[in-house]
């Protein structure tokens, strides 16, 4: 099975205590990726990962990468982050994005929730959180907090949840607008709904991006904060996470970040598409006249190097756009200079750019495999299927983002 160029050991980009390496986590992630594989169909059919793959994830240490070692996490770097969710998604693309973005808030709560709130958020050891920051529901305003009420769909990483993270409208008691608040929940303030899994979707159906529901639940003040995070100026202190924390990764740059986490999903399907165009390199023959052993046809070889080329280069464009990302925030607490939206605007279309190339590598493995590709159940098939719903994703709309990254170029607000 080929490997990628990103085995040797990187130095850790985060500021952790003693505990697994970065190279450690990787490895281990990697170690599940058989089981991953053997439960594609099991993990599709419950519409995320089983509680044996959850208590793996929990022993290795996985949702503990961006927790702050503050309060017992590993505050490694987001690169660790992203090359463990690599490894996942490459067992399996869905398991993967439940990954990520479950674990993956641990970031923002690092980042913007005050003191008292990060110590309740992450005191049990383990934080797993979807997050919608699509506005849904409503809260208003109540002695020492608010009631907040909403249904809020695709909250990717929901099945295995400690908290849940929402973006809603708040409003007065007297129903004076007050803009947008982000709000944390407990797992006992809201329900995840049925409605994911199975054949509800073409792809994606691990991932566990179900809908939400809240009903009347009071949310304290701490566990609320005012939504907006894209465009926040840093200035002299930073965010409030960076004063409590003392790492520039907590400075909440958020753009780059999100579309790291669902790129690294891609970047995982591409490597298993890879690893099934191999396998099947080596027990087929080609598919076309003269039918030679597809290791004797140069067309297959002619293919086989372009995927590697495609898997190996969006590995390293994703890696070096989160690595730059984390250098801005080193000059940032190093000099003072500006982290800006603009520049994490642009690492974001520099991160996407990597998901076109993996998801170039998955189209041709799934074109030139052969139609028994195709076929309901076969790999390919899966791996194909998971791509095609990443890419419905408005992450994914290449062209709405070039749009708005040279709007906001030329003075205009960033509307996406």
């Amino acid at each position: 099975m080929t490997t990628s160029l990103y085995t040797p050991t990187w130095p850790a980009a985060g500021r952790g205590q003693a505990g697994p390496t970065p190279d450690e986590l990787v490895a281990r992630a990697t170690d599940l990726r058989p089981r991953l594989r053997k439960m594609q169909a099991e993990h599709e059919q419950l519409g995320g990962y089983s509680e044996e793959i959850h208590q793996e994830f929990l022993e290795a240490g996985f949702y503990r990468i961006l927790q702050p070692r503050r309060f017992g996490g590993l505050e490694l770097g987001i690169d660790d982050f992203v090359r463990v969710g690599v490894e996942i998604s490459r067992g399996d693309p869905g398991v993967g994005w439940s990954f990520v973005l479950g674990a993956g808030h641990a970031f923002h709560v690092g980042s913007f929730y005050g003191e008292q709130g990060q110590q309740e958020l992450f005191r049990d050891g383990t934080f797993i959180a979807p997050g919608r920051t699509i506005p849904s529901g409503r809260a208003t305003v109540a002695d020492g907090g608010y009631r907040l009420t909403g249904t809020w769909d695709y909250c990717s990483g929901s099945m295995w949840s400690t908290h849940v993270l929402v973006v809603a409208p708040t409003f007065t008691a007297d129903g004076e607008a007050l803009g947008l608040r982000m709000f944390a929940l407990p797992r006992s303030d809201y329900t995840v709904l049925d409605d994911w899994g199975g054949d509800k979707t073409i792809g994606m159906r691990a991932s566990s991006s179900n809908s939400v529901k809240i009903e009347d639940a009071f949310v304290p003040d701490h566990l609320s904060i005012v939504y907006d995070f894209r465009e926040h100026v840093l200035g002299a202190e930073g965010t409030v996470g960076y004063q409590l924390h003392k790492n520039p990764m907590y400075l909440g740059r958020t753009m780059t970040y999100f579309n790291a986490e669902l790129v690294a999903t891609q970047i995982g399907a591409a490597w298993a598409a890879v690893d099934e165009f191999e396998k099947l390199m080596e027990a087929r023959q080609a598919s076309f006249p003269p039918r030679l052993p597809r290791l004797e046809a140069p067309e297959y070889h002619r293919w086989f190097g372009r995927l590697l080329a495609l898997a190996d280069s969006a590995e390293t464009l994703l890696l070096a756009g989160v690595r730059q990302y984390a250098e801005l925030g080193r000059r940032w607490e190093a000099t003072g200079e500006e982290f800006t939206p603009e520049q994490d605007a642009r690492l974001r279309a520099v991160v996407q750019q990597a998901a076109r190339l993996a998801n170039d590598a998955v189209e041709l493995a799934f074109s030139t495999a052969g139609s028994s590709s195709a076929k309901r159940g076969s790999a390919m098939e899966k791996y194909y299927r998971d791509v095609a719903m990443y890419k419905t994703h408005i992450a994914a709309q290449w062209d709405v983002t070039y749009g708005a990254v040279s709007r906001f170029h030329f003075g205009q607000p960033l509307t996406f």
